[in-house]
Formats: structure tokens, C-alpha cells, sequence
């Protein structure tokens, strides 16, 4: 694939280079071998055009048939992923809409219009009727789309107090996650990065002294309960992450030196999506690729068989290790985490003495 990818991309090299010399050639006005292009020239760059239209149909209908389904099948797995899936389809739709209609007036009237011998193009200087079209057409759907966005953006980021949201901290650093729950009394403890202590093992810099800290739990594997609302803040010791979760549709930026938040409600346990039968085939795929390579697998001490969990991805190139930044996230029923809950230690019984 290696060897394919570099043929091409030399390739490519080669015709822009070639491309540019020929419109070093007709640029030089006066020159004697300045070519001046006939009848059979716009000829074949118009039918030319007209092949590349169907080239470009072709290989967006193969991409989307063959390469994936995204938008078309909904995996989310949190109560306002399907706002977001709904606004993604629509956007797709619309783009797709606005390409296949220009594209072929972009190529045909190249076609149409190519350059013949005793043939003038017809000069307009204005045509309000025109500038009015394509200017109040983009306008409201442009409108449309900003404030349905506007609208989907606000249903997410609004909080709801009275849901008495379970709240986490996400906590990022190169290159790795830590989680903190909030303990009994669904308060975090205070933070700061000038708090860590190594020596105690305060890797988070909580705040020792704060009551409220002595009940936090931290962790390297989320677990969250299914249909309870979530209410992540976030905190970055060194530089600037982004805490992404693609099937709950969440992500939002880790800044160093403040704490943003973004929630959610888990909709579906991690048990239930791996019977989800887009997941299904997606892992199936993923282990006949794995076959092929079980040898190097193996070498590496990595499990041959894939399975399915959920992930918290940094979706910032935060660095060489960017790629696995990656922290477990399972989703369960309401007992089940409360039994994990129970085996966890607590902040204030964690610390080095």
C-alpha cells in the first residue's frame, strides 16, 4: 500500500509539473512557440470535462457504498446523539444537493460553451434576476442551517439542575486520561496543577484540605451509569487536549489553566451496542483484518480478537503519543456501577502517608 500511495503521489507531482511547464509556454506572449489551441484542442477538453463529471459521480457514489455509512446509520449511544446525527444528514444532503448541481453546470457549459471558430460569446454586463437567485438561495439556507445548529447546540449544553447531573472530571495530560467522580456528596474537591504531589500520590493536585475532596474517586476507566445525566468538567495539566467521545456525540476542548464541561445521558450499556448489528459487522471486519496480521499482533503481546468498547479520545495532536490517548469507557446498569463504585478508594484513602 506504501509503494501504491508513493507511486501515486509522484505521479501527481509529475503531470502538475509537466501542467506548469505547458503554462510557462503560453504564457510567454510574443514567443515563438506560443500555441495557440484549435477547434480539435476544445474539442477534447470539453469532452475531457464531461468525463471528469461522471469520474467524480462515480467515485462519490463507490466511496459512500463502499468506505462507509457515515451519516447513514445512527450508532449514538446518549440522548442527544440523534439531534446531532439528524443535523449531520441534513448538512450532508444539502452539500451533496449544492455539488451535483454545480459540478455539472461548472463541466457541462465548459462542454457546451468550448471555444469554435466563428462562434462569440454572448457578453452580459448584470442580470439582477440572476444575483438575486444565487444570492437568496445560499442566504436561507445557510440561515436554516445556523439556526437549527444554534438550537441543537443549546438542547446539549443546557443544564438541567433539577436531573441532579452525576458529575466527573475528565482531567488530560500527555498522554494519558485520569477520571475523579465526585464522591457521595456529588461535589468535586477543589484542584490545582501546583497541588501535585508525587510523593503521595496526589497526581491530580486535588486540594488535600478541602472536605469535599476526601470522598473523590479517581480512576483510569470511566464507568457510567445507563440513563443517569453526566456532567463532565474538564482540566488540562500541560497542553491543549480534547476530550472526544464519538459515540456519545460529545467533545469538547481541555484548555490548561480553566475548566470547561460538557454532558450527556449514556442511552445505551456497553453489552447492548455490542449486539448492535452496525457494530456487529464493523467488528467482524476488524478481526478478519487482525488475521492477517496475527503474527505481528502477537509480537507486539496485544489480543488477536478485537472487541467493542466505548473510548474517550484526545481529538488534538497533543504531541508523539497523540494516537493512544485513549481511556475505557463502559456504560452499565445502575447496579452494576454502583457494585464498581463500592470497590473503589477513595481520595482521602489514597494518599501516601
Amino acid at each position: 500500500m506504501t509503494a501504491l500511495l508513493t507511486f501515486i503521489i509522484v505521479l501527481f507531482v509529475a503531470v502538475a509539473m509537466w501542467q506548469m511547464v505547458k503554462i510557462f509556454d503560453l504564457a510567454q506572449v510574443g514567443a515563438s512557440n506560443n500555441q495557440i489551441a484549435d477547434d480539435k484542442d476544445n474539442r477534447v477538453n470539453g469532452y475531457l470535462m464531461m468525463g471528469f463529471l461522471v469520474f467524480i459521480y462515480a467515485i462519490t457514489i463507490a466511496s459512500f457504498m463502499y468506505l462507509g455509512d457515515l451519516p447513514l446509520v445512527s450508532n449514538s449511544a446518549s440522548d442527544h446523539g440523534s439531534g446531532i446525527d439528524n443535523l449531520m444528514i441534513i448538512s450532508m444532503v444539502v452539500i451533496f444537493i449544492v455539488q451535483i448541481v454545480t459540478q455539472f453546470l461548472l463541466h457541462y457549459f465548459a462542454f457546451k460553451y468550448k471555444g469554435e471558430k466563428g462562434k462569440k460569446a454572448l457578453f452580459y454586463a448584470d442580470n439582477n434576476t440572476l444575483e438575486f437567485i444565487w444570492t437568496i438561495i445560499p442566504v436561507i439556507v445557510l440561515a436554516g442551517l445556523i439556526i437549527y445548529g444554534l438550537f441543537t447546540w443549546n438542547d446539549i449544553m443546557g443544564i438541567d439542575e433539577e436531573e441532579d447531573p452525576m458529575v466527573i472530571e475528565l482531567y488530560a495530560q500527555q498522554f494519558n486520561w485520569k477520571a475523579r467522580y465526585s464522591g457521595e456528596d456529588n461535589v468535586l474537591g477543589k484542584a490545582n496543577v501546583r497541588l501535585i504531589d508525587i510523593d503521595r500520590a496526589n497526581i491530580l493536585g486535588v486540594d488535600e484540605n478541602d472536605p469535599n475532596a476526601q470522598d473523590d474517586i479517581i480512576v483510569t476507566e470511566l464507568h457510567l451509569p445507563k440513563g443517569r445525566p453526566v456532567l463532565f468538567k474538564m482540566r488540562s495539566q500541560d497542553v491543549l487536549h480534547s476530550a472526544y467521545m464519538p459515540h456519545f456525540r460529545a467533545q469538547m476542548n481541555c484548555v490548561p489553566g480553566m475548566v470547561t464541561q460538557f454532558s450527556f445521558t449514556p442511552t445505551v450499556t456497553t453489552e447492548e451496542m455490542r449486539q448492535n448489528p452496525d457494530i456487529v459487522e464493523k467488528v467482524k471486519n476488524i478481526n478478519e483484518l487482525r488475521q492477517e496480521r496475527k503474527v505481528e499482533i502477537e509480537e507486539a503481546g496485544q489480543d488477536l480478537l478485537y472487541e467493542f468498547d466505548y473510548l474517550l479520545l484526545c481529538n488534538k495532536i497533543c504531541g508523539k503519543s497523540h494516537y493512544n490517548m485513549q481511556m475505557k469507557i463502559i456504560v452499565e446498569t445502575q447496579e452494576e456501577f454502583d457494585a464498581w463504585m463500592k470497590e473503589q478508594t477513595k481520595f482521602a484513602n489514597s494518599l501516601i502517608e
